[in-house]
């Protein structure tokens, strides 16, 4: 009597394993009388939900039930309990029941049930300041789909979709497609031309500091401000990005040649973003990026102290990309 819980607030992921483990339970021409999707959270869905599961497929080997968003593991009423609890006794070993939520309250009664005999698996967003997260997650992504992508390419895509599963499943099934002909990896400039970048994101706001280019800079702050984007996660991935670009121009500088080292060095997983990221630093200076960490350090600060935060941002962003433009 195979049980799985899907939680998360990565809900496209959620579907898409949702979809995968229907296409591994249910033969195609018997979808439509073994497989059923109770999508509400009241008492009658989840009532008749569990009332599926128990009963036996037909023609097929295999019923799966899916009752998806449901509070059964957040909050659920008293007549639920015990229905779950006879269901779980009696489901047959025919029955795959999938139930998907946000969140799982490990204290309810009906989540230790559940949980006693399911095997659960989480689907979280990546905090777009997790940069190295994000970056191996279009690597793995990638080499699902069957995509090739140089490391220069894997950092555009990466800027491009920030955290968002699903534009990242549908930028790399679009590659998919242009490289259907090719088994040369796609570059960068390829990945550009074809990849659509409706996100404004902190990496790209930190790409805008390093190059010096104020303007933008402050256009792209407000666009994160306007999606309601918190201060403090902006300035988190700042901390990050710029962290990791000091360690590695560090390592350059004193001279260090192996790639592994400075990966390991700048905590870097994928030792082959290196090679871009060497090329990011060449130009810029070691003083500066030495400045530029405890600055933003202060502005991490002054943000949790309450100062304003637009204002606060925007004048710290100045000064840091006025100093890159200097060099």
């Amino acid at each position: 009597m195979p049980i799985f819980i899907y939680c998360g607030d990565d809900n496209y992921a959620i579907h898409r394993s949702a979809l995968t483990l229907r296409s591994r339970t249910v033969e195609p021409e018997w979808l439509a009388f073994n497989y059923s999707v109770y999508s509400h959270d009241n008492l009658n869905a989840a009532l008749e939900a569990l009332e599926a599961a128990l009963s036996p497929p037909l023609g097929g080997s295999l019923r799966m039930v899916w009752l998806a968003n449901t509070t059964l593991l957040s909050q659920y009423p008293p007549p639920l309990l015990e229905k779950l609890q006879q269901t779980i006794e009696k489901l047959p070993s025919t029955t795959v029941l999938l139930l998907t939520c946000a969140k799982v309250d490990r204290r309810l009664k009906s989540s230790q049930l559940l949980l006693a005999h399911a095997r659960i698996q989480e689907f979280s967003l990546i905090p777009s300041w997790r940069t190295e997260d994000l970056w191996q997650r279009v690597l793995d992504v990638a080499a699902q789909v069957g995509v090739q992508l140089t490391p220069s390419a894997v950092s555009v895509l990466t800027e491009a979709v920030s955290n968002d599963t699903r534009a990242l499943y549908a930028e790399l099934e679009k590659l998919k497609t242009y490289a259907a002909q090719s088994e040369q990896p796609l570059g960068e400039k390829v990945v550009r031309e074809l990849v659509t970048s409706n996100t404004t994101t902190s990496l790209q706001l930190a790409d805008a500091i390093r190059t010096g280019k104020t303007s933008q800079a402050l256009t792209l702050l407000n666009d994160l401000f306007n999606r309601n984007e918190p201060a403090l996660k902006i300035v988190a991935t700042l901390v990050t990005q710029f962290r990791t670009w000091l360690w590695v121009k560090l390592m350059v500088v004193e001279g260090e040649r192996d790639i592994n080292a400075i990966a390991t060095a700048a905590s870097v997983g994928n030792p082959k973003r290196v090679y871009i990221l060497q090329k990011e630093v060449r130009p810029l200076s070691l003083k500066n990026l030495q400045h530029t960490l405890p600055f933003l350090l202060e502005l991490e600060a002054a943000l949790k102290q309450g100062n304003p935060e637009l204002m606060t941002l925007q004048t710290r962003i100045i000064v840091l990309s006025q100093l890159y433009a200097k060099g």
